[in-house]
């Protein structure tokens, strides 16, 4: 029987973020189109070296993006929106997608708003959304040039493509459905397939994670009328499946493909299936034996055990040792970080680390035996008698306001006095350069805490100036003193790791540093409370608070694993509660708790939902059930299909929700036709990750189809996120030209 070892992706930012510097460098102007293609051929070539020094035997091509592996497979598939084909086109020839192109697909050009960004199934990363309004056409199949590339270089690459299956699934129609466009769509990837197979390649990983979702009988025959059709015997198509169990077990094992890959990882569910179907002898058997998406060690012993139990029931023809999914979700190594504890660093493992697991389980497998001197799972746990015992001791009455929403509503307005159509921010501003410095300066220990919060008051004054200029409603503090939403939050509190290095793609060059939860939270003292009441000392309209929900700090951290993540949650739910009471008693009116990972960590089978939702809307209620009726609530959520879950998002309770709406061009809104939604919301209504100021008129159509389904008294006026990584020159206009749309919607109102 032939064993490897295989990797499934690697992170593409380089291990001191270096793509993210050269692609803001190149959006800038700083650098050129050949600079910044030197940085990205440089990281893949440091990538592939890295995997094979680890001993790696199957190494991914194709992993790689300068942006996001979805747009990337839309432009080699030929499905240019109409919008950006005039930009395509000017070079002549046909279709040719130049920088420029690409990336106002991906971040928007002058009159032309981006794709559509969402999560990547339940993980933090977000993908541009394809959008079907032409056939399928090859334009090019990068995937080639970059296997020629690595082959060249003595790598043993495989290439990496998403399936027809997944794409469309993660497709949006546009003029075109998803029916319609599927035959074309098999004829470009059995072309891309032959010109592969011509060039020498042996191995093709081809990622379907969409059959981990519930399917229908009608999408399990298509996926094997599409897999009868690009069968051949030319390469080893290794069907890649991650995040859960496969749906349909029996039939997807029996496609006719060279391999299966499965998640060994994240459920018991494929293994339970493996025992009842077994495996087809013929087949290789793809193990995913190490988590590609936390953070702690293996168990090698245990992981050793499972492959011995799995490749003992599957009997199959060979296996390949890898890990649950692409290991583009973890930090890039722990190697960097030195000022980590001993203790900490060593039961820890980043991406290299995993490739060293790989490697280590792979030869113990081949040689039926393991090292002695295997990691032991084995760490200290440091519990907090308080923490659990203020968590075993709640009440239902404990997730509960006090009041209606009805009667919340009314006495807010009468403290608040706000216009129809209230506007606001989401909650950060611009972290211009002469923010990011003071920081650094702040962390190396050449200021002094006190004149760095005194820069801090400064930004904070200034921002508060200009939102009282253009005349917002509502104002924002700016977060000028956080580094990020979760990281910001990990710091002031127990039980959190905070790396230095340990950067994640989120997207495009966006990229941040989730925390590590090791052992019990709590909040020593107020974390936010100075920075909020020195805001609002700067103005009579009401300044919110601003916190991150539990559900988000949960889902955007690395967590334990030792106790349900249902109590993790709830750790850290009573720990914001005592901060929003501290809020509410400084005399802040509104407080925000942000939650835009609530339908992000939702359980990728319907069946688990129930159980999800349940905790997590409870952690949301802990937070802010025993403040006044007076005391608004708001929350955020962004870039999620936000129908799945829309009776959760009544059951939170809070009294204004802010929600994405402008990439979807107000798509989201038909959700709020379905379910009679009653308390305030604002569907956002220009895209922050763009840098276009979008226009007035653009923003009233939003708003303007809001209220064929909202009351004009729910309705609020919001761009879709945070506006930290724009620009001030941005910033000002975008906000003008929004205040602008909600007045001229007031006055329609009023004469209607």
């Amino acid at each position: 029987m032939e064993i490897l070892s295989s990797n499934l992706g690697y992170p593409r930012m380089g291990a001191k973020r270096e793509l993210k510097k050269a692609l803001e460098g190149y959006w800038s102007g700083k650098i050129s189109e050949e600079e910044l293609k030197d940085t990205a051929t440089n990281i893949q070539k440091q990538n592939w070296q890295t995997q094979k020094d680890a001993g790696i035997e199957l190494i991914p091509v194709g992993d790689f993006s300068y942006y996001d592996h979805m747009l990337d497979m839309a432009i080699m598939l030929g499905l240019i929106p109409e919008r950006f084909r005039h930009l395509a086109d000017k070079q002549g020839n046909g279709i040719k997608v130049d920088f420029p192109t690409y990336f106002a697909m991906a971040r928007g050009a002058k009159d032309t708003p981006a794709l559509e960004m969402t999560k990547w199934f339940d993980t933090n990363y977000h993908y541009l959304v394809p959008e079907l309004d032409i056939q399928p056409s090859v334009l090019e199949n990068s995937l080639l040039a970059k296997y020629q590339m690595a082959k060249e270089l003595g790598f043993n690459p495989k290439p990496v493509l998403v399936g027809p299956y997944t794409f469309l699934k993660l497709s949006k129609e546009a003029g075109l459905s998803k029916k319609d466009i599927l035959p074309e769509l098999l004829s470009v990837y059995k072309v891309i397939l032959t010109q592969l197979a011509e060039a020498g390649v042996q191995w093709v990983q081809i990622d379907e994670p969409g059959l981990v979702l519930d399917m229908t009988e009608e999408e399990i025959s298509q996926v094997e009328a599409i897999y009868q059709q690009l069968a051949t015997d030319r390469l080893n198509l290794i069907l890649q499946t991650y995040f859960g169990g496969v749906s349909f077990y029996e039939r997807v094992v029996n496609l006719p493909v060279s391999g299966i890959g499965l998640d060994f990882v994240r459920t018991e569910e494929n293994l339970e299936n493996l025992n009842k179907y077994g495996f087809p002898q013929d087949k290789i058997l793809g193990i995913g034996l190490v988590n590609g998406r936390n953070v702690w060690r293996t168990d090698i012993k245990k992981a050793f055990a499972l492959a011995q139990t799995i490749i003992e029931k599957a009997r199959s023809k060979g296996v390949i040792i890898q890990p649950s999914c692409s290991l583009l979700h973890l930090p890039v190594t722990i190697e960097l970080e030195t000022k980590l504890a001993p203790e900490i660093r060593t039961i820890l493992a980043f991406a290299k680390e995993r490739l060293g697991e790989i490697a280590l389980l792979t030869e113990a497998i081949k040689n039926a035996k393991l090292p002695e001197d295997v990691f032991s799972h084995e760490r200290e746990v440091h519990a907090l008698p308080e923490v659990k015992e203020r968590v075993r001791s709640l009440e239902e009455r404990d997730f509960k306001r006090g009041e209606s929403y009805e009667v919340r509503s009314q006495r807010q307005q009468k403290v608040l006095n706000l216009p129809l159509f209230p506007t606001t921010t989401i909650g950060s501003f611009p972290q211009t350069k002469d923010v990011r410095q003071m920081r650094a300066k702040f962390n190396r220990g050449e200021i002094t805490q006190e004149e760095y919060e005194q820069f801090i008051r400064e930004k904070m004054a200034f921002c508060i100036g200009v939102q009282e200029g253009i005349g917002l409603d509502v104002l924002v503090h700016g977060e000028f003193e956080r580094s990020d939403m979760v990281e910001y939050f990990a710091q002031k509190m127990t039980g959190f790791i905070v790396t230095k290095h340990g950067w994640v793609q989120s997207y495009g060059s966006r990229c941040v540093r989730p925390p590590i939860i090791y052992a019990d939270v709590s909040r020593p003292s107020p974390m936010t409370v100075k920075e909020i009441t020195y805001a609002q000392s700067l103005t009579s309209k009401p300044v919110k608070g601003m916190l991150t929900g539990p559900v988000t700090i949960l889902n955007w951290s690395f967590v334990r694993e030792d106790i349900p993540r249902s109590e993790v949650a709830y750790q850290i739910a009573l720990a914001l509660r005592d901060e929003v009471l501290d809020l509410e008693k400084a005399g802040i009116k509104i407080i925000q708790i942000d939650e835009p990972a609530v339908r992000e960590g939702l359980p990728l089978k319907k069946k688990d939902w129930s159980a999800y939702l349940d905790w997590a809307v409870k952690a949301f209620r802990l937070t802010h059930a025993p403040v006044k009726p007076e005391t608004q609530i708001h929350t955020h959520m962004c870039y999620a299909e936000f129908q799945d879950i829309i009776e959760a998002i009544d059951a939170m309770d809070a009294d204004v929700i802010s929600i994405e709406c402008s990439r979807s061009r107000g798509d989201i809104i038909s959700t709020f036709e379905d379910h009679h939604y009653r308390k305030g919301i604002g569907l956002g209504v220009y895209d922050i990750h763009s840098p276009r100021v979008p226009s007035v008129e653009e923003m009233l159509v939003i708003l303007r189809r809001c209220l064929k389904v909202l009351r004009p008294e729910q309705l609020w006026v919001n761009p879709d996120c945070g506006l930290k990584t724009r620009q001030w020159k941005e910033v000002i206009p975008s906000l003008q030209n929004m205040i602008i749309a909600a007045k001229r919607l007031r006055e329609e109102t009023q004469k209607n």
